[in-house]
């Protein structure tokens, strides 16, 4: 690892600790940060500095439940608006959020950079969770009435949830123990991280060489 490659890595560790951001080295040219959000709950930003290059990822939200085809046209209409990142999905369909930058640039355009990362994850999670996974949600919702049990981690989907169009309400009791399945609120929420797609050789950086395949959910940290 060059001196040039620590130099990088230690600016920013250096706006980790200045934004009280928990950081984590995985490699020795790969960092990664933990943004804390709302709607969800933490973005674990991956950061690896290449020769030319250095590329951010985030783990957004697993392959969809349901409705493949209206989440993938989702993404990539958010795609075409301009901006710094963009979703990209790996070979099971799980959703990752993506920038590069040349990367003497990295240092100055971080804070912008994960900025952009943690706004789109953030203001995306709902909109996800609803066109994928919306018949868990119906279900977890509707088992958890039916037992008494709380709510709370549903309750931003409350009006969705609650409804006459909730066709799983009434059907579960105390006599179920179990719930129908986790949610993807529920399972998201306790593996959100960033994760690797693919990775790139050194010379996938190069104008006009093409990105490394995709790999499954696991090459990559998720807490």
């Amino acid at each position: 690892m060059s001196t040039d490659t620590e130099a990088i890595l230690s600016g920013v560790r250096t706006w980790a600790e200045s934004n009280d951001v928990p950081v984590d080295s995985i490699e020795d040219a790969e960092i990664v940060v933990t943004l804390p959000g709302e709607k969800k709950l933490k973005t674990n930003v991956a950061i690896s500095v290449f020769a030319r290059t250095a590329h951010l990822q985030a783990f957004v939200i697993r392959h969809p439940d349901e409705n493949s085809a209206a989440f993938n046209r989702w993404l990539l209409q958010k795609n075409l608006k301009p901006g710094p990142v963009a979703f990209a999905i790996d070979s099971l369909g799980d959703v990752y959020l993506r920038a590069s930058v040349p990367r003497e640039h990295l240092l100055d355009d971080l804070d912008g950079l994960l900025g952009a990362m943690l706004a789109t994850a953030d203001s995306s999670f709902n909109e996800l969770l609803q066109i994928g996974f919306l018949t868990g949600m119906k279900k977890e919702w509707a088992w958890r009435v039916g037992r008494g049990e709380s709510t709370r981690n549903l309750a931003a989907f409350e009006k969705v949830l609650s409804g006459d169009d909730n066709e799983f309400l009434g059907t579960f009791g105390d006599g179920d123990s179990e719930p129908p399945a986790v949610s993807a609120v529920s399972a998201d929420r306790a593996s959100e991280g960033a994760g690797q797609v693919g990775e790139e050789a050194e010379e996938a950086s190069a104008p006009g060489a093409s990105q490394g395949s995709a790999d499954g959910p696991n090459q990559g940290p998720r807490s």
